[in-house]
């Protein structure tokens, strides 16, 4: 294993590379405590998604965040990407670092994951944090999605985000950025320099554009975008532990209603909606989301 140190103002967290099989796999690490788990979502990395929020995290407990293969600094295997390959995944990652049960918290595609595993297999998980997540019902898709299912179409938009990322100004690309996610809150510290040189960093990477059409088009199905078995509202009875959900208001992607219906028919959830923040609470009210997240996992 090869790893590096990532030092915070209390605690030492560590990034680096494991072996699961033939997979080599980028993950950060740290902190001391029950274990809790974090599932970034698409086209993101453990890195770069729980940037604001594993150092405060492993302040009390040991924090695990992986890049889900074909994402990150992971491998990026031919696979069959989707809900399925990446729950698999998790499942084996937990079994390699001798995780027999961990709160997990999933955020967008990341929240599927972590229902799946949660239903599928259910000692795996103690409690259950779904932050803007993926299965609530039909999303507020963006066009930009409906045309990287198109073969040849998709390939040439991720070529074009590529290279904008890399010749447009950091601050138009915040702005893009932040209309897609429904952030608008102090873009430059939600968007830092650190933050969008690892974006060109993941979008420069070999197979990571294969990987993130595959996921996408995984997700869809022949009459609506993200649609079909990954709707699981009817299985969320099922859950028996404690759940948190964490939603921003102004989620264009994945309206607030979508976590209403699922704290209504979550028999022992509880729901926090971040105002001021879009799709991605966890980096736009980063204090408020670590308050909400403490307190979930210390009660």
């Amino acid at each position: 294993m090869i790893e590096s140190v990532m030092r915070g103002p209390r605690k030492t967290l560590r990034s680096g590379f494991t072996e699961l099989g033939s997979l080599r796999v980028h993950h950060t690490h740290g902190g001391r405590g029950s274990p809790v788990l974090f599932i970034h979502g698409l086209g993101s990395s453990g890195y770069i998604e729980w940037r604001f929020n594993l150092e405060s995290t492993a302040q009390r407990h040991r924090v695990y965040a992986p890049d889900l293969p074909g994402f990150g600094r992971s491998e990026k295997p031919r696979a069959r990407y989707g809900v399925p390959y990446f729950t698999r995944f998790i499942e084996r990652y937990m079994e390699a670092r001798g995780l027999r049960s961990a709160a997990v918290v999933g955020a967008s595609l990341g929240g599927r994951i972590a229902l799946e595993l949660a239903l599928e297999n259910p000692r795996r998980v103690s409690k259950l944090v779904l932050v803007n997540a993926l299965g609530f019902g039909r999303p507020n898709v963006h066009v930009s999605y409906g045309l990287v299912m198109i073969p040849k179409l998709g390939e040439a938009v991720m070529n074009v985000a590529r290279d904008a990322l890399h010749l447009a100004p950091s601050q138009l690309i915040r702005r893009v950025a932040g209309r897609l996610a429904g952030a608008s809150h102090d873009l430059k510290r939600t968007m830092d320099d650190a933050y969008l040189d690892n974006l060109r960093e993941l979008y420069a990477a070999d197979g990571y554009h294969d990987a993130y059409l595959a996921t996408v088009r995984s997700l869809a199905t022949p009459m609506a975008l993200f649609g079909g078995p990954h709707n699981v509202t009817k299985r969320l009875n099922e859950l028996k532990i404690p759940v948190q959900l964490i939603w921003g208001a102004d989620d264009p992607l994945f309206p607030v209603a979508h976590a209403a219906l699922a704290h209504s028919m979550i028999q022992r959830s509880q729901l926090a909606v971040i105002e001021g923040a879009g799709h991605t609470p966890q980096a736009e009210r980063p204090e408020e989301f670590n308050r909400v997240l403490r307190r979930f996992l210390d009660n």
